[in-house]
């Protein structure tokens, strides 16, 4: 008979923005090969694990358009460690997962990679496995891109999918305010499948044709910027190529991005969007930003919040055991 472990865990889990996102090549896997600077942000989730007495794995969320089954990556993540530590899973039990939800749904802000990576790290904490952060990014990397990015956080360079990945030095001076519609998503594999289809279409027949068709961009000069901690070069070289068909597409994010750039705010769209951020570089200036863009955006749907750059991504909140 199963001894019952009666362990909690609540666990902050950060959302990221991307500062640059650039599209190297298709695959032929249908993923694409990419250059991305990852940043997390002080918007969070809070996770909450209990251990059951059972072998369930249970998952509740206070956000109506989350789902509350396997489709939801946190769930498929609890799953995963089961799977993969078969007896740990017997000796210690399933688990309630709570989702308190902070970070919008459908943002374009790993919003569901970053709460699936605080149930890796939170169960190999109730499981006492003491798995390494390498070993939490590969099982993160079964699950999805962001994933391995999600358990570290951070800023980082983020190569291939998304999955290999390598330190820079942490930006902690950056505010910055966020904007999203309510309403509105994008989907991310619509936006690729898009670009692929217009860059790297059949139509084109060699690499020195896809690349005279794409302006020239360069991952090693934002790297150089953030390696010297050079704010002002940053906000020039903050760069995403999935704006190229999601911004002609969806005119209001394209009307938001322009207005955080008209308060002179350097600007973009995270990710596959529909989130747009501008950065400052104090709380004051942030919240400032952030009012003008309400007055001059009277939207309702419209949503603004003001973030921080955070060295990490998760991070225990409390724990009992």
């Amino acid at each position: 008979m199963r001894e019952f472990f009666m362990h909690s865990y609540s666990l902050i889990a950060s959302a990221k923005i991307n500062l640059y996102l650039e599209i190297i090549r298709a695959r032929p896997d249908g993923y694409h090969d990419l250059v991305m600077v990852l940043q997390s942000i002080d918007l969070a989730d809070q996770i909450d694990l209990h251990s059951r007495s059972d072998d369930s794995i249970c998952l509740h969320c206070n956000h109506p358009e989350v789902p509350q089954d396997h489709n939801n990556l946190a769930y498929k993540a609890a799953a995963l460690m089961a799977a993969k530590f078969p007896d740990a899973f017997a000796k210690y039990g399933g688990v309630d997962i709570t989702i308190h939800k902070r970070i919008p749904v459908g943002a374009g802000l790993a919003g569901g990679s970053t709460n699936a990576a605080a149930v890796l790290i939170g169960l190999d904490l109730m499981w006492n496995l003491k798995l390494s952060d390498k070993q939490l990014q590969y099982l993160g990397s079964l699950l999805g891109s962001d994933v391995p990015f999600c358990i570290v956080g951070g800023t980082m360079l983020a190569t291939g999918r998304g999955e290999y990945l390598t330190p820079l030095p942490v930006l902690d001076s950056f505010y910055v305010v966020l904007g999203k519609y309510r309403s509105l998503s994008v989907s991310t594999a619509w936006a690729y499948q898009t670009f692929r289809h217009l860059y790297f279409g059949s139509h084109v027949s060699d690499s020195l044709t896809i690349e005279n068709l794409r302006q020239p961009v360069c991952s090693a000069d934002m790297v150089s910027a953030i390696n010297h901690q050079n704010q002002q070069q940053i906000g020039q070289l903050i760069y995403n190529d999935l704006e190229r068909v999601v911004l002609p597409e969806y005119r209001k994010v394209q009307r938001l991005k322009e207005e955080f750039q008209r308060l002179g705010c350097p600007a973009m769209m995270s990710g596959s969007g529909p989130t747009v951020f501008a950065l400052t570089n104090s709380q004051a200036k942030a919240q400032q930003v952030l009012e003008s863009v309400k007055t001059a955006i009277a939207d309702p749907d419209l949503e603004l919040w003001v973030s921080r750059f955070t060295p990490s991504s998760i991070r225990v909140a409390s724990f009992h055991k």
